[in-house]
């Protein structure tokens, strides 16, 4: 198996466009970052142009890369804070081992077209994104206070003054004590709003939001 001139280009416009998306990560400080979008975009054609020299069948290989790349991108993905993290990256290395196998099979204008839409995603919709996430955000608040009758009610109902949706989870009392949990709704700004409210409660003794 022997390599040509154009394998060689090949391998070296995987790097520079896997470089690039992954600059774009890198600056943002997520987990697959420079190096690693460039491995997977240079492994994916890596393994595509050498299925064509060896004669195995592309569909088997294609399938293989879109298997490995799918453990990988797992292991990105995790919870914290009640919300799943990573799924941006997880999808970013996914579409990014697409371009190396489409550079690898040749498929140079295809491979382009992608990069543009890929880079344009995560660069430009980054804003819109957390514009829409102002509209409307979910957030769990815990609040402990003393236990008298419909304490929970209370803050139920401060909530909806504040323009947000509860939706009441766990409750336990221990002594004079209650303690209780919402998955509450609304836009960014009544959550501040009620936040403040809680903070500057005399009442509250612990509250996490």
């Amino acid at each position: 198996m022997t390599f040509s001139e154009e394998d060689i280009l090949k391998l070296v416009m995987a790097m520079f466009i896997g470089g690039l998306i992954g600059a774009e990560r890198e600056y943002r400080s997520k987990s697959a970052g420079f190096r690693t979008t460039i491995l997977i975009c240079v492994g994916s054609a890596l393994f595509t142009i050498a299925s064509e020299k060896i004669g195995t069948s592309g569909d088997r290989i294609a399938a293989n890369i879109v298997n490995g790349i799918g453990f990988l991108g797992a292991g990105i993905i995790y919870k914290a804070e009640n919300r799943v993290k990573g799924l941006t990256t997880a999808a970013t290395i996914w579409s990014v081992s697409a371009l190396g196998m489409c550079i690898g099979g040749g498929q140079y204008d295809i491979a382009i077209i992608g990069f543009g839409l890929i880079l344009g995603a995560l660069l430009l919709l980054s804003g819109l994104s957390h514009r829409i996430t102002r509209l409307n955000q979910t957030r769990d608040y815990k609040v402990v206070t003393q236990y008298r009758n419909k304490t929970l009610t209370n803050y139920e109902k401060m909530f909806e003054e504040c323009g947000l949706t509860p939706q009441r989870g766990t409750q336990r009392r221990t002594g004079n004590e209650i303690e209780g949990h919402w998955r509450v709704d609304g836009p960014e700004k009544n959550h501040e709003k009620c936040i403040k409210r809680l903070l500057s409660d005399p009442e509250v003794k612990e509250f996490v939001f």
